[in-house]
């Protein structure tokens, strides 16, 4: 692929600071914008700019209006581009957000072109370059060439239009997602609510967006500064036309905005948002964007992305760095900036509150994806940031009544199962990471897993002993999830000395053994009753008791205990047998869930309960297994193209795989703040921790071929077993390892 993203080129600077590495040519941001012939490689990533955790994520729409995949809102295999809007999700599996689109165009704009919206043009991926806080592409039809970049609250525009030609910019509100009768899940259509735009003098305008959708009830405030004057402008509200007014109210605004050609060629536009009020963006502009220095945003970025990939080192080959690196970006840019410059951020009672001074507030938390390696990827590297993570969670928990399960625009959208902060929130505990008020963080996990609400019924649960698929629905995922995370709290009860609460937990933990039959070696839904319920297919995607895939992928999914599985399935030999034929069986049924792919036999890389499968050989004396079938996944699903992953990377979890599984390691229970050995991609890696400690892994007689290990030595002795511990690794030093 044509490298478009050489950060020198585009600044002819020098590496800051004396990192000698500049770590941000490595990042590739088309990585996992494209779906493969198959429609099997999909990350559904974007390549605009944007910061990390950045509140701003600045890229373009090539659908006039998202859909479902990819649901970033870029294919890299269409050839339209619709705007340029001001947020996006990274990698999810679900839609929302496109807020405030820019188009820049040389046509002249009439009224019912205006009231459709719908200004696409070409573009071609030769003339079309990103790299970390910059992103560049020319528009075939008008020949503007739009350069974008960022803050982290505010988005930054730069167009350079044809000499001589008109220069108009389409401002709009009503760019959402898709707006049908039925969406997903049996949602409604997105809906905008009201919106507003204020024209406060001729380079200015101002305004919100309240809008609902995957997230409820969201609220965008905006203020748009344009470094030359606006000489003319067609303001439109669906078919209204609002004539000479500098405000209009409405469901479906847009704006024609035209500038003079005689000013120049060149146009730039700052644009800062805010979750809270039009003060909010006005004050985020005035901290983060006051120059017109576009160059100056730039080195910005690259100076900022230089700072938080450098928190790791690697020696490799040159698509190992871009896959590595580009993984560790897209793992860093979220959770995402949810509150002011001032510290204020909407909580999720509406109600505006106030951070406490030096603090930033958090929103984007996938959990059901991340915390099984992107938020153990947090703890370990950026401890401080992993520590702010968990006071908003317990924010969330204050006012919401419970943790988060997926917290967007600072209100949950209660997607997927369990409640996956619990993990988080232990892993953090148990590391011992600073700035966590560990009684009331415990005390949030503790009501989490006892007050019931949608998918988690605890007085159910605590009844029958696991979830009755005649009470509710994807009860097997639910059992095996809520036993894990009641492990979690087990784990954290313990170690605060809450002996009965530890008893408790610990006893629910083991609850995944009463939905398991041995006559079939797989768990499966019981009614209320205690039957199995029939039929029974387990390769098959279609039953109401798994969600996003079938027994096979969920008969696996006891991390907290897999003693305690190797047991359920008679003993180590039984238990190889099945996990080999998990492995090999390639055999469907009906048809495979969308978001199920990557395959080796039943295993699916491209969807997250599968994560964790390839380390279980670990457990049961076969590790040289873990570590052919970790090599496999890494050379196999990842690689440096723009459909260089196996399904969607879900906010970096699919990212944090590789990272970890590259470095040698990985989080097999995800709540421990501990790892599994596995295997290691370079012969060397540094992890520059906090207090200056440096974590070295080396593996001098790597090869591509040798990719079994002999032995593994921590600081010059013999690590104990195939586990290493959150402590053991911060506390700086070498791991070495000796390959075969």
């Amino acid at each position: 692929m044509k490298r478009l993203f050489v950060v020198a080129l585009l600044w002819g600077i020098a590496v800051a600071g004396a990192h000698a590495i500049d770590n941000t040519v490595y990042v590739n941001p088309f990585i996992g914008t494209q779906t493969d012939a198959t429609g099997a490689l999909s990350g559904s990533t974007f390549p605009g700019a944007t910061m990390p955790q950045g509140m701003v994520q600045l890229s373009p729409e090539t659908e006039n209006y998202v859909t479902w995949d990819p649901c970033s809102g870029y294919d890299y295999n269409k050839d339209k581009i619709y705007g340029f809007t001001h947020t996006h999700l990274s990698g999810t599996g679900c839609t929302d957000l496109f807020d405030v689109s820019l188009m820049p165009t040389t046509a002249s704009i009439m009224p019912e072109e205006l009231q459709k919206g719908e200004f696409p043009q070409t573009y071609s991926h030769d003339k079309e370059q990103a790299c970390p806080g910059y992103y560049m592409v020319m528009l075939q039809e008008s020949g503007v060439k739009v350069e974008l970049s960022a803050t982290t609250r505010t988005g930054i525009h730069r167009y350079t239009f044809p000499q001589g030609q008109k220069q108009t910019v389409v401002f709009d509100l009503d760019r959402s997602t898709f707006r049908g009768e039925a969406y997903y899940a049996g949602r409604r259509a997105y809906q905008i609510i009201q919106s507003q735009m204020r024209f406060v003098d001729d380079h200015t305008i101002e305004g919100y967006r309240v809008i609902t959708g995957w997230a409820k009830l969201r609220k965008v405030y905006f203020r748009a500064e344009f470094s030359r004057p606006i000489a003319s402008r067609l303001l439109m509200d669906g078919g209204r036309n609002a004539g000479k007014s500098d405000v209009i109210n409405g469901r479906s605004l847009r704006a024609a905005l035209s500038f003079n050609p005689n000013e120049g060629n060149e146009l730039m536009v700052r644009v800062a948002i805010s979750p809270v009020d039009i003060n909010g963006a006005r004050k985020n502009m005035q901290a983060e964007a006051q120059s017109w220095d576009f160059n100056y945003y730039t080195r910005q970025a690259h100076d900022t992305w230089q700072r938080e990939l450098s928190r790791i080192d690697i020696e490799g080959t040159e698509e190992q760095k871009t896959i590595f690196y580009t993984g560790l970006y897209h793992v860093l840019m979220q959770p995402n900036t949810m509150s002011d410059v001032d510290g204020r951020y909407m909580d999720t009672n509406y109600e505006i509150c106030q951070m406490p001074e030096g603090e930033t507030y958090h929103s984007t938390f996938s959990l059901w994806d991340t915390f099984r390696a992107a938020h153990p990827l947090y703890t370990l590297i950026a401890p401080d940031i992993a520590s702010q993570f968990v006071r908003d969670m317990l924010r969330h928990h204050d006012t919401y009544g419970y943790l988060p399960i997926w917290d967007l625009w600072g209100q949950d959208n209660y997607c997927m199962i369990g409640n996956h902060a619990i993990p988080v929130v232990a892993d953090a505990i148990l590391a011992e990471l600073p700035g966590i008020d560990v009684q009331r963080a415990y005390k949030a996990m503790r009501e989490s897993s006892t007050r019931s609400h949608l998918n988690s019924p605890f007085e159910v649960w605590d009844k029958y002993g696991y979830m009755p698929q005649t009470k509710q629905n994807t009860s097997v995922s639910i059992t095996l999830e809520q036993a894990f995370d009641d492990w979690c709290v087990a784990a954290v009860a313990k170690k605060l000395g809450f002996d009965d609460d530890y008893k408790y937990f610990l006893r629910r933990s083991e609850y995944y053994r009463n939905l398991f039959d041995p006559t079939i070696g797989f768990f499966r839904p019981k009614d209320e009753n205690g039957k199995w319920i029939e039929p029974f297919d387990p390769l098959s995607y279609e039953q109401p008791c798994f969600i996003e895939g079938n027994a096979w992928q969920y008969m696996w999914f006891v991390p907290q205990n897999p003693q305690g599985l190797i047991e359920l399935l008679g003993g180590e030999k039984e238990f190889l047998k099945k996990l080999d034929e998990n492995f090999s069986l390639t055999a469907t049924s009906g048809e495979v869930n969308g978001n199920a792919s990557g395959f080796i036999g039943q295993y699916a890389h491209g969807n997250e309960p599968s994560h964790h499968t390839v380390y279980l050989y670990n457990f049961a004396g076969k590790p040289e297994r873990t570590q052919e079938l970790v090599d496999q996944v890494r050379s196999t699903f990842y690689n440096a193209t723009p459909c260089g992953y196996a399904g969607n990377d879900d906010c970096g979890q699919m990212s944090a795989w590789y990272i970890f599984s590259s470095l040698g390691f990985y989080p097999f229970n995800a709540g421990a703040a501990e790892y599994v050995i596995g295997t290691p991609l370079f012969t060397r890696a540094t992890l520059h921790l906090d207090g200056g400690r440096d974590f070295t892994i080396l593996a001098p007689n790597k090869t591509p071929k040798r990719i079994h290990v002999k032995s593994v030595k921590l600081n010059g002795q013999p690590l104990r077993g195939l586990t290493l511990t959150h402590k053991q690794i911060i506390a700086g030093g070498t791991l070495e390892f000796k390959m075969k």
